[in-house]
């Protein structure tokens, strides 16, 4: 069978939403664009950790402690699911994660900006994870089985984690002059970033037609991002906040809310390392590598001593 077959018969199956498996055959950019796509999606749950863990041992209760540790953990194993996922394209986990480290690999940028206040974990969990439920709720329903099946438990625990980001916000706006003030600013700063998470517009993403036509993804950047800031212009009302967008306003005509520029500048920079943050998250990522090396030995030698010794029960 040639290779043009092999393309005519993949893309058959993706029409008819059957799944692709991992030893099923694949186009090699097909692989490369899952390899690509799901390894960033691990590194940002892996990075994204580290803004939030920053409030572990500064959270103002108990309760709001205990959840918080929740949540990173729940962030861990979300990265863990992913690289699983990636794994199975052929790829090993310590490439990915050199490659990270060596800055070959993106992550969100999203992930470079600091948690300056309580409320900022707030505004995480409300619009970090929000914009995070909207871009990977169709990818449960992506082209590739291993991808789509970790998507099932990961939005299912996003959509936890977005409760409790608006939670705690909605205490902050019912709170002190200080708080509301607090819960404003944040809101204020992470606006924009976290509408720039969706991506360049349809016009300068390089991937995102071809990733439709294989199904790996099912909307456009510039569709979820309307659908994220129409939801989210609702959702402020309820907290008696604002949104940092003056033209923000509704279309009666096109049914959704018209909003201001996006500074695409800003957005680059960040993501070519010169984030307000870029260099201290990737130091913190290479420093918990290297100090956590001794636990990956350990359990690596405790698996062969395991090994050895259930082969010994079977001989």
């Amino acid at each position: 069978m040639t290779e043009l077959e092999s393309e005519k018969i993949f893309q058959d199956k993706i029409d008819r939403e059957i799944r692709i498996e991992p030893r099923d055959w694949m186009p090699e950019a097909y692989r490369k664009t899952l390899i690509r796509q799901i390894s960033q999606h691990a590194h940002s749950e892996i990075v994204g950790m580290l803004p939030e863990g920053n409030w572990i041992t500064r959270a103002p209760t108990l309760r709001r402690k205990a959840t918080l540790i929740a949540k990173v953990q729940d962030e861990a194993g979300h990265g863990l699911y992913l690289y699983a996922a990636a794994e199975t394209l052929g790829i090993g986990r310590n490439e990915m994660i050199d490659q990270l480290h060596a800055g070959k690999a993106k992550y969100s940028s999203i992930f470079n900006y600091p948690t300056l206040t309580w409320a900022d974990i707030g505004v995480i969990g409300w619009l970090v994870d929000g914009a995070a439920i909207m871009n990977q709720v169709p990818l449960c329903r992506a082209s590739y089985g291993p991808y789509s099946r970790a998507m099932v438990r990961i939005c299912k625990e996003e959509s936890f984690h977005q409760r409790q980001g608006f939670e705690i916000l909605l205490t902050l706006s019912r709170g002190s002059e200080a708080q509301k003030r607090m819960c404003q600013d944040a809101i204020n700063r992470w606006w924009w970033p976290s509408v720039m998470m969706f991506g360049p517009g349809d016009d300068a993403s390089p991937h995102s037609e071809q990733s439709m036509r294989w199904k790996i993804k099912r909307f456009s950047n510039d569709e979820l991002r309307q659908k994220f800031i129409d939801i989210c212009a609702e959702q402020v009302k309820i907290l008696g906040m604002v949104l940092p967008d003056t033209e923000l306003k509704w279309n009666e005509e096109r049914k959704h809310y018209d909003f201001g520029a996006i500074d695409w500048e800003e957005f680059k920079n960040v993501i070519n390392g010169n984030g307000p943050c870029n260099k201290e998250r990737l130091a913190a990522r290479v420093q918990a590598h290297e100090n956590g090396s001794w636990v990956r030995e350990a359990a690596m030698v405790y698996a062969e001593k395991r090994k050895r010794r259930e082969n010994k029960k079977v001989a």
